[in-house]
């Protein structure tokens, strides 16, 4: 990291502070600092007005400066033009001012280097003093536990943040005001902050704040990137670390330089997919949707820690019984039957054209009989296989209101979620605000969101169960250096199977042994010391994948067939690569067939060595089913990457075929990663491709090592 992250103490005066000054203000009602005045109207401290032309404004007196105020004041609103604004910094840092917010634009957000020079002028500024600034280009930002709205725009407001409040941070001023406007359907917010053109304090900083502030019981981030995402992720380690649920929506996902990867790996783990990784790694969890952000948030703002991983499902139609199976199987989310207990209390109370099972359609006989829907929730709630509980309800309505409240007083009773999903089209219907402001009750607009967040609630609970592990020791430093040597001695950047076969057997990662021959009868000789059937490679730096390029053939059995690969191999590798840079064709024993798995390595600019594995061969581009971790990784986690694999199975032995040894794959994945974490200063990318995996059987048949300047 550039710098650690500010943490709670350091932000306080500007984020939760006693006194506001507001330098700018006006007669004029619409100009941003009498703006931000009027929206300060709740603010439960002291506030003052600056500007040097004004002596009153309205009832109030006016100061002339910073320096002229009685005290020195936690944070100050600067609202003036942009010529005037490094001046005015300058008089607050040398008063002591804890921090200032900056409207302004123009800065580096224009491109311009004059823009940029002024940015960074106040970021040496912040530094030099120890003020902090938010901004410039910033909207404002809000702490509605002070009924602080420090903003020219946004007038929404919150009297009074309950205790299951969600804190906002956001990259972007505009989608914050938009996502802050959730206030008036109901969502408790507790903090609205952006981070502007971040010359100072930034997004991780914010995150950071908000993990130990006692304010908010989650975190909501709209995240787009920053230039040391390291910052980002040591803000989700502290979330983590206190217990802070950390929701993040990730946009700008389109991956710069992809095209440049020469590796499977160098597709599988762009910039991206490396943010969900790291930050994942810290349990945040990472929403697919804007719309998923606030709801998601919301639940762990409510719910307590989940007792078990089932959930039980209830409504009064039947279709949305089965939209939500469905989606509980999309997103591995337990559904099971009920105890015989629970199942007689539901077959007491449902009638026959319904279904008393979970799913349970209680049909809408409920609105006869509303006793009958009391008896199942509680039923439900109850059965100890449930660790919460869904009521889908299909039309909004007064008569709906009863039924919040029963969800909410039932779920508190069991200390469990109660899940309230409404899928009626009236958006703002009856119920809706009643739902978002009952802090027992979890509401949801899409069946799916709704399973995805409970998957990602039983996920966080086994991560926090689950230790993380010891890193693989420190590798020796005589290994460390040989490998260096290698793989700068190498005869080219990209290096020859043979020549990265040879750097990660020094790792401990298992290798096909292999002959480098430059004659049929060398190859034939070669085959005869190591018996038939045999695989035949061409060797050359310039043709990293040789299956596309037709100089690969596999299960020679005998001379014949040997001596005519020969041929054909030197013959097409010929049309891609000039004779001095082919070096012959390598000669190995056929391994037998297997479960093929990969794994490999991208040097990241900004993350680091990023390790990757997953299932191989051809299958790596055909499944894309893998696992992404910075590196170097723990046993536990390597596990937990393999784990994650939706085709995990195949692993664990399937329709007959031998299990997979687990611990010694966990081994080469922990050991590609540490030689990773060893050499990232010289390696760009790692390919192992495939791993035949048989029983107790574990190879390495195919690498490939590239060193950094090759992608430059």
């Amino acid at each position: 990291m550039n710098r650690p992250v500010y943490r709670h103490a350091e932000l306080r005066p500007t984020l939760h502070p006693r006194s506001i000054a507001v330098v700018g203000v006006s007669q004029n009602p619409n100009g941003f600092g009498a703006a931000t005045v009027e929206r300060l109207s709740a603010f439960t401290g002291q506030l003052y007005r600056v500007n040097p032309r004004y002596a009153i404004i309205g009832e109030h007196r006016c100061y002339p400066s910073v320096s002229a105020l009685p005290e020195v004041p936690d944070c100050v609103v600067i609202a003036t033009a942009r010529d005037m604004v490094e001046s005015i910094a300058r008089e607050c840092a040398e008063a002591g001012v804890g921090g200032v917010i900056i409207y302004a634009s123009g800065y580096a957000e224009t491109g311009s280097a004059d823009g940029a020079a002024l940015q960074e002028r106040l970021a040496a500024l912040s530094q030099d003093s120890g003020m902090r600034i938010i901004g410039p280009n910033c909207i404002g930002l809000a702490n509605f536990t002070l009924g602080a709205n420090i903003t020219f725009h946004s007038r929404t407001m919150l009297a009074d943040p309950a205790p299951h409040s969600i804190g906002l941070v956001s990259q972007s001023g505009a989608l914050g005001n938009a996502l802050t406007q959730a206030i008036e359907r109901g969502v408790q917010i507790s903090h609205a902050l952006a981070s502007g053109n971040s010359c100072d304090v930034d997004v991780a900083d914010l995150v950071a704040y908000l993990a130990e502030d006692k304010g908010c019981r989650s975190i909501a981030c709209l995240f787009e990137g920053m230039s040391d995402p390291g910052r980002m992720i040591e803000a989700a380690r502290i979330a983590w670390e206190a217990d802070k649920p950390l929701i993040i929506y990730k946009i700008a996902e389109s991956e710069q330089g992809a095209a440049a990867a020469m590796s499977h790996t160098g597709s599988l783990a762009g910039s991206h997919a490396a943010y969900h990784a790291a930050l994942r790694r810290y349990g945040a969890i990472m929403v697919d949707d804007l719309e998923a952000l606030l709801e998601t948030a919301a639940f762990f703002a409510k719910v307590p820690a989940p007792v078990t991983t089932g959930t039980a499902v209830i409504a009064t139609s039947g279709g949305a019984t089965v939209i939500a199976a469905d989606k509980a199987a999309r997103h591995g989310v337990p559904l099971p039957q009920p105890g015989e207990r629970v199942r007689a209390i539901l077959a007491a109370n449902i009638p026959d054209f319904g279904s008393a099972r979970n799913p349970c359609d209680v049909t809408a006989q409920v609105i006869n009989d509303p006793a009958s829907l009391v008896a199942c929730l509680e039923g439900l709630f109850s059965d100890p296989a449930y660790g919460a509980v869904i009521l889908a309800n299909p039309y909004a309505s007064a008569a709906t209101l009863p039924r919040i409240d029963l969800l909410g007083r039932t779920a508190a009773a069991a200390g469990k979620a109660g899940c309230w999903i409404s899928f009626s089209d009236w958006l703002e219907g009856p119920g809706l605000i009643e739902a978002e402001r009952n802090p027992h009750v979890t509401l949801f607009r899409s069946f799916d969101r709704c399973l995805r967040t409970l998957a990602d609630w039983h996920w966080r609970a086994e991560k926090s169960r689950t230790p993380a592990g010891e890193l693989p020791p420190e590798t020796d430093p005589a290994i460390r250096e040989q490998a260096a040597r290698l793989i700068d001695a190498a005869g080219a950047a990209t290096l020859t199977e043979r020549e990265a076969k040879v750097v990660l057997s020094l790792y401990g990662i298992p290798v096909v042994q292999e002959q480098l021959v430059t004659s049929a009868d060398a190859a034939v000789q070669a085959a005869a010391r190591s018996g038939y059937p045999v695989v035949m490679k061409v060797e050359s730096p310039d043709i990293p994948h040789k299956t596309e390029a037709g100089v690969i053939r596999l299960g020679v059995k005998d001379e014949d067939t040997l001596r005519t690969a020969f041929a054909e191999i030197m013959a097409n590798a010929r049309k891609i690569a000039a004779p001095d840079r082919i070096n012959g064709v390598l000669v190995q024993p056929m391994i037998p067939a297997g479960i093929e798995m990969m794994a490999g390595v991208r040097v990241d600019p900004l993350f680091g060595p990023l390790l990757v594995t997953g299932f191989g061969g051809i299958m790596v581009e055909l499944l894309r089913d893998t696992a992404l971790l910075p590196a170097p990784v723990s046993n536990i986690e390597a596990r937990s990457m393999l784990e994650s694999l939706s085709s995990r199975q195949l692993l664990h032995g399937f329709r007959n075929s031998p299990p997979v040894d687990i611990d010694q794959l966990v081994n080469v994945i922990c050991a590609l990663g540490r030689f990773a974490a060893d050499h990232a200063d010289r390696i760009a990318e790692i390919d192992i491709n495939p791993i035949i995996c048989s029983g107790d059987r574990l190879i390495a048949v195919d690498a490939l090592i590239i060193r950094k300047e090759e992608l430059q």
